[in-house]
């Protein structure tokens, strides 16, 4: 994991969320590493689309999970989401902001600068 990892306003890294707790390591970051094959790197804030077409293809983040202390997320909520799925879902018409200072500068190994930028929020 890096220690120093910028955002993409290429600043240090600010959490995401810890209520509730994301990230690939549980740390409320969306830090790039080599042991997640799924690059949760894109810091969002979750809408309805995208909770309905995550569920669709078989990631329900609704649903709370207490065995995996996951609350289940609702609208408005940040969550750290793979980049590949981002993507997928900017596709589909349904991708959610992007929390700039949140997000990983390694996110741009996926998805271009400009996209992630023009769906940016503070």
């Amino acid at each position: 994991m890096e220690q120093n990892e910028k955002s993409l306003l290429g600043k240090p890294l600010i959490p995401c969320s810890t209520a509730p707790m994301t990230g690939f390591f549980r740390d409320g970051c969306c830090r790039h590493s080599d042991h997640d094959p799924g690059s949760h790197t894109v810091c969002a804030m979750v809408t309805e689309e995208f909770l309905a077409f995550s569920a669709e293809r078989g990631n329900d983040l609704s649903t709370p999970r207490p065995e995996f202390d996951f609350p289940g997320l609702k609208p408005g909520d940040r969550w750290c989401l793979c980049a590949p799925r981002w993507l997928k879902a900017h596709k589909a018409g349904v991708a959610p902001p992007v929390i700039l200072a949140a997000t990983s500068e390694a996110a741009l190994e996926i998805i271009d600068r400009e996209l992630l930028m023009a769906f940016g929020i503070n």
